[in-house]
């Protein structure tokens, strides 16, 4: 792995991420957006940086390489046999600065299960682009408030408040609320 991925400085440019690793499987941009179903400029675009991408628009991108959103920011494929970890431990899978998605465990070896300790600030959002993938996903709303969207419906969930559903299904999370909304969340299998 290319010492320049690990850069931390690297974690806020997508652009120059995503070109580094669709060089590393030795795509074209054209190849990526073949695969990826979007158009070579819209390839172009997010690695000169001139546009940023959403979180749903960048996971269908990867899924063209294919990459987890996990990899593609952390860049460390190293497994760990580590049980325990504290909360600065905790991989940071997100670069919404208003959604934040910290993943338990992202070294483990054979993962399949995956959980975050997610943040949606006042007025954050998944995107229009609904989200999509494999699996079975739930969560627990700790703190705040949080919209969800599954297919046609949708809910208001509070503290306390849950959601358990197939990921297949096209789905949304907006924070409607004035205050933060901490959200523990698991999937399975891993999508990011």
């Amino acid at each position: 792995m290319s010492a320049a991925l690990e850069n931390d400085d690297m974690s806020a440019d997508i652009g120059t991420r995503l070109k580094l690793v669709r060089q590393i499987f030795g795509l074209t941009q054209r190849e990526l957006a073949r695969r990826a179903g979007v158009t070579n400029g819209a390839i172009s675009l997010i690695e000169q940086n001139r546009v940023s991408p959403s979180i749903s628009s960048l996971k269908k991108i990867l899924d063209g390489i294919p990459l987890s959103l996990a990899d593609f920011f952390t860049l460390n494929f190293s497994p760990s046999d580590n049980v325990f970890f504290t909360g600065e431990e905790l991989t940071e899978i997100s670069y919404d600065p208003a959604i934040s998605m910290r993943m338990v465990g992202r070294k483990v070896k054979d993962r399949t299960l995956q959980m975050l300790r997610e943040t949606y600030q006042p007025g954050a959002d998944t995107g229009d682009a609904m989200l999509r993938h494999d699996g079975e996903e739930c969560g627990v709303v700790v703190s705040g408030c949080l919209i969800v969207t599954v297919g046609l419906q949708e809910r208001l969930l509070n503290p306390g408040d849950a959601y358990y559903f197939r990921s297949d299904i096209p789905h949304r999370f907006r924070n409607p609320g004035a205050e933060p909304c901490v959200l523990i969340s698991a999937n399975s299998p891993p999508s990011f």
